[in-house]
């Protein structure tokens, strides 16, 4: 099965499980770009899904989603995934997936990924240098066939978890791609506040 054109609303998980060791273990969802958090910049990219589970410590949001922690804990993006996938109240025909330290995602992102995704399995963005980002839709029943048991989700990666899956990359606009896992990372991104 591929994802066809005018399915009725889609899910999104936000992945902000992560240590953030390379931030001194600060909860990157909390961290301020822009005077708003990350995580508001992560469901602001997400505004039109109908539904949110949020992988990580719970934060204040005006939004209404659903909060979860991986299992296991700090098992990584895929078991993130997986746990943010099995918690959805409602099932829907896609999933978007994305990080939370990408602040310059938009819903302009994940409409261009939804439109990219058409007769394939899903869509990923991809920088130039072909490196996929945690920014992408994927059809949920394609990702239910390929998870693993719950001991194999443990340190999986998302690109092993999506390899078996026809995903198209699409190219980033902008600092659409850019994300935090460093403090420098933070300065420069505020530092070309004006480049979105």
């Amino acid at each position: 099965m591929v994802i066809e054109l005018g399915l009725a609303g889609f899910a999104a998980i936000v992945l902000a499980g992560g240590q953030g060791s390379r931030l001194g273990g600060v909860d990157k969802a909390s961290i301020e770009v822009d005077g708003r958090s990350l995580l508001d910049h992560a469901l602001d990219a997400v505004i039109d899904a109908s539904e949110v589970v949020v992988v990580g410590h719970q934060v204040p949001t005006d939004r209404p989603v659903t909060f979860v922690r991986e299992e296991p804990r700090f098992g990584g993006p895929a078991a993130g995934l997986l746990t943010g996938r099995d918690v959805l109240l409602r099932s829907f025909p896609t999933i978007a997936v994305l990080a939370v330290d990408m602040p310059r995602l938009a819903p302009g992102t994940f409409r261009r990924l939804q439109e990219a995704a058409v007769g394939h399995e899903g869509a990923v963005l991809a920088d130039a240098d072909g490196r996929r980002q945690l920014a992408l839709v994927v059809e949920t029943a394609r990702l239910d066939a390929v998870r693993p048991d719950h001991e194999g989700q443990h340190g999986l990666s998302i690109r092993a978890l999506l390899e078996p899956l026809d995903l198209v990359e699409v190219a980033p606009l902008g600092d659409e791609a850019r994300d935090i896992d460093t403090w420098s990372d933070l300065r420069d991104l505020a530092g070309g506040a004006g480049d979105r």
